[in-house]
């Protein structure tokens, strides 16, 4: 691996094999490696070290592990009244992993207020179908009329999930999503989800800035449980007693 130099921190060039720099060291941005590929197993490797691939079409891969750390705590999910109604009264019927590809395709194509573009590449979408196949990533599926309205999908390791995009076709369908998967976590005593970097829109649902080096303990602790792997279509029997 080589590295190159900026402010007082080294940026390293990663090669094939799938080894990271020591997120402690990177700086507070995150910015702290760049190039390898999106093989499902470095991206694997990635999260177990708390680390996530973030760059446009055309640069290079960059790898991040930004201080603080957004996280949300799945018993910290702040539902307001006006969103405990719509749960109640607005129709709309959750569905885990049925249809995953299609929830990427929208959280790459879905316009957002203030970005240009998408991050989200077509090599991307493939790599978070393979690790779909593999059991690791799972989508959260909002629908209205039997229509996918809303959602998003993430990858869970360990006791630890991963958040990575999400999308909205009516107002409140991502939220519905997000709190009923934080109520499915707390069942399976999952950790954290992980939204990485800090959004206006999170925060007001209780995700909350952590210290690096707490969000890596946390994870190290999160990596000893055994991983839940294959489909989640199952999950309502983890609310059957509510």
């Amino acid at each position: 691996m080589s590295s190159i130099y900026d402010d007082d921190y080294f940026i390293t060039e990663i090669g094939m094999p799938h080894i990271f720099p020591n997120p402690r060291e990177a700086s507070d941005e995150g910015l702290m490696a760049y190039g390898g590929d999106l093989d499902p197993n470095r991206l694997l490797k990635a999260y177990r070290n708390g680390i996530f691939p973030w760059f446009n079409e055309g640069d290079p891969i960059f790898w991040w592990s930004p201080n603080p750390r957004l996280l949300l705590y799945p018993d910290e999910f702040k539902a307001s009244k006006s969103l405990r109604r719509v749960i109640r009264n607005r129709g709309f019927e959750i569905e885990f992993d049925r249809d995953f590809e299609s929830v990427v395709e929208y959280c790459r194509t879905v316009p957002r207020d203030g970005q240009v573009g998408t991050w989200l590449t077509e090599k991307m979408k493939e790599s978070y179908i393979e690790l779909f196949n593999m059991g690791f990533a799972h989508s959260v599926e909002t629908y209205y009329d039997g229509k996918l309205v809303g959602g998003f999908y993430g990858v869970a390791i360990g006791k630890a999930f991963f958040g990575e995009s999400m999308f909205s076709l009516m107002s409140n369908a991502s939220k519905v999503a997000l709190k009923v998967l934080s109520d499915i976590l707390v069942k399976k005593e999952y950790y954290f989800i992980d939204c990485q970097v800090p959004t206006e829109h999170l925060m007001s649902l209780g995700a909350r800035l952590v210290d690096r080096d707490i969000f890596l303990d946390q994870l190290e602790e999160a990596l000893t449980k055994s991983t839940d792997l294959g489909s989640w279509s199952d999950w309502k029997k983890y609310l059957k007693d509510e």
